[in-house]
């Protein structure tokens, strides 16, 4: 008689394990674990913010996030709604008819609509889904964080004693995304920009997509106001004077400098007049510089060029905006500061 085996036994599932396998690091408990060492080395954390230069440190970041933090919540807001209740095909009845005349209308449009950096490229992706001129899409999407109301309201803020630079902004900003755009419609390629995809928020409830933008927006922009706090309270405690004073003393230094600086910080545009304002080594064209090219190009946004239009795009457009934008803020500066 032949033996049948019995079906192997089929392994008994352990409640727990999947308790154990979820248990990995999530925000919350870093955080808890970062408060309970801070609270075991109170200590020596005091001894080290007792510290005359780490008290200096202290003073800059917190004044800039405080100053900057109410512009940033605010600009976010704004844009968000403007992202997800103003509908691309507003803009595109609202634009000429001929690219030439369409570029400047554009780009005076950024002076009425409030919009980051982040929002400004999805809003153009979409102008060129629904059929505006690339040239035009590409102004707005340069003025919009540069120059809105949120933006200059800020930027007179942050320099009460210096009026002049709301205006010198405003002006460098306008003339350069105009620019890009009239160089855009004579020396711009096709094959150059490819078709942006469809907008993530696509599909999903108006609701839903203001509070998904809002949050995106907010964890972005606020990460990079930190860093940039960061990086401007290093420079002014931490950094010898001598070497501030030497590079702020050559105007050449100086301009790309604070250039590169913006470019590598990307701060948002509603934040970055109070990191420019703490830099009083620097010269206010200098400044200008700063001010000019961090809504235009900077890492991040680089980063969601190419993703949205093409690398193509991306390599060539950038590099032309930042020679373009350190140029015009030198002109002027010259001019108006």
């Amino acid at each position: 008689m032949a033996i049948t085996k019995p079906p192997p036994a089929t392994p008994v599932e352990n409640p727990e394990e999947p308790q154990a396998q979820g248990r990995h690091l999530n925000s919350p408990l870093v955080l808890t674990m970062v408060l309970v060492l801070a609270v075991l080395a109170q200590g020596p954390i005091r001894r080290m913010l007792a510290v005359p230069v780490m008290q200096s440190w202290m003073t800059v970041f917190v004044a800039v996030v405080v100053q900057a933090l109410p512009f940033l919540v605010l600009g976010v807001l704004l844009s968000a709604a403007i992202a997800v209740f103003v509908p691309p095909s507003f803009f595109a009845r609202a634009l000429p008819g001929r690219p030439a005349l369409a570029v400047p209308v554009a780009g005076a449009a950024g002076a009425v609509l409030p919009g980051c950096e982040c929002a400004s490229v999805p809003v153009a992706g979409a102008l060129v889904r629904r059929g505006v001129t690339p040239a035009a899409a590409l102004a707005f999407l340069l003025s919009a964080p540069a120059i809105n109301p949120i933006v200059l309201t800020a930027t007179a803020v942050a320099f009460p004693g210096n009026p002049e630079m709301v205006l010198a902004r405003f002006v460098a900003s306008l003339l350069v995304a105009c620019a890009m755009g009239w160089l855009w419609l004579r020396l711009g390629r096709a094959e150059w920009l490819q078709p942006p995809a469809r907008s993530s928020y696509d599909g999903q409830s108006k609701g839903a997509a203001f509070w998904g933008s809002v949050r995106h927006d907010v964890m972005h922009a606020g990460g990079f106001l930190v860093l940039g706090a960061m990086a401007a309270a290093t420079l002014k405690a931490v950094v010898p004077e001598t070497w501030l004073r030497t590079a702020a003393d050559n105007p050449v230094i100086a301009v790309l400098a604070l250039a590169v600086l913006a470019v590598l910080l990307s701060i948002c545009s509603e934040a970055d007049a109070f990191v420019a304002a703490s830099l009083t080594q620097f010269s206010l064209t200098a400044r200008l510089a700063f001010l000019v090219v961090g809504p235009m190009v900077d890492l991040k946004l680089f980063a969601m060029q190419a993703g949205t239009f093409g690398r193509d795009f991306a390599l060539r457009f950038a590099p032309a905006t930042f020679v373009l934008a350190v140029l015009v803020s030198v002109l002027t500066g010259a001019v108006l500061l």
